[in-house]
């Protein structure tokens, strides 16, 4: 099982210095990836209208994901650069597929790219792109990017995307990049099973996952697909701070065939970025995972 750090972003401020130490202690600590969320622009909660997100709003920081990897990638040798998730629809498409491929090249092939729909109708607004249809968007723009990543020229014209003729350079290292999809809802499941190389489900509890393992299966199926060579990604929390949990935890994971587990620390009212590190030190050595 691969266990990597979802990056503390909302928590951890913006010092280069220790967002630099972050990534090299994850890669020399024996973490497997570094997982990094993504919200372009947060809402006013006292907007006309109110707001319920009430986590998600400008008070809220989140770096950009793709350029906060890529200085990642520069202070690293070997740990997966991955998001979780980008919110594809809201993107262009061959903007995103060019600077993933960037971000492969320079990481020598380290990315794996978490996509998912979003559920913020404000960020698609602000980012001049239709909210209503993007489920039927990223189905297209997945199949377009692994085009972009895997031919040096690339035609394709539909409703949503025309490529006259055109392709990317640099190539990315993989060919194509691995694409995971977040969601739970029925349509999401089904067109993960379809689409995705893996499945960023992130359930804290492993008896809330299980029925939903279940019918990802049937959806595999389904498409002619099973669990082999297919990731399955879930969180493990800070928690109550026990190795003990932990390891009950990682065990049960590992029993409904996890491949992937994210360590979280958010939520615990870690005050600085040396506080998010000792428990990541606390977590890995009490794990024996170097």
């Amino acid at each position: 099982m691969n266990i990597g750090l979802s990056f503390p972003l909302t928590e951890f401020g913006h010092d280069p210095a220790a967002i630099r130490d972050f990534a090299q202690t994850a890669e020399g600590l024996g973490f497997s990836h570094i997982a990094v969320a993504d919200h372009v622009v947060g809402v006013n909660p006292d907007r006309p209208g109110g707001w319920s997100a009430r986590y998600y709003t400008y008070e809220r920081p989140f770096p950009e994901p793709l350029v906060l990897l890529s200085f990642m990638a520069g202070v690293t040798q070997k740990i997966e650069l991955c998001s979780s998730i980008v919110i594809l629809p809201q993107r262009q498409t061959a903007l995103v597929a060019k600077q993933v491929a960037a971000l492969d090249v320079l990481s020598s092939g380290r990315v794996r790219l978490g996509v998912g729909l979003g559920w913020n109708e404000v960020e698609f607004i602000a980012l001049n792109e239709d909210f209503h249809n993007r489920g039927r968007r990223i189905e297209e723009q997945v199949g377009v990017m692994r085009q972009l990543w895997t031919q040096p020229l690339v035609n394709f014209s539909s409703q949503w995307h025309n490529i006259p003729d055109a392709g990317l350079n640099p190539m990315p290292v993989q060919r194509p990049i691995p694409i995971w999809f977040g969601g739970s809802a029925e349509a999401a499941l089904r067109r993960i099973a379809r689409l995705a190389d893996g499945w960023m489900a992130y359930y804290d509890a492993p008896r809330d996952a299980q029925p939903v393992l279940a019918q990802m299966d049937e959806h595999l199926i389904e498409a002619s697909r099973s669990r082999a060579g297919f990731g399955i990604e879930m969180v493990i929390r800070y928690g109550d701070g026990k190795p003990d949990t932990w390891g009950k935890l990682i065990e049960e994971w590992r029993a409904l065939g996890a491949t992937h587990l994210s360590f979280n620390t958010m939520g615990k009212k870690f005050g600085t970025p040396a506080a998010h590190m000792t428990a990541i030190r606390t977590f890995a050595e009490a794990l024996k995972l170097n």
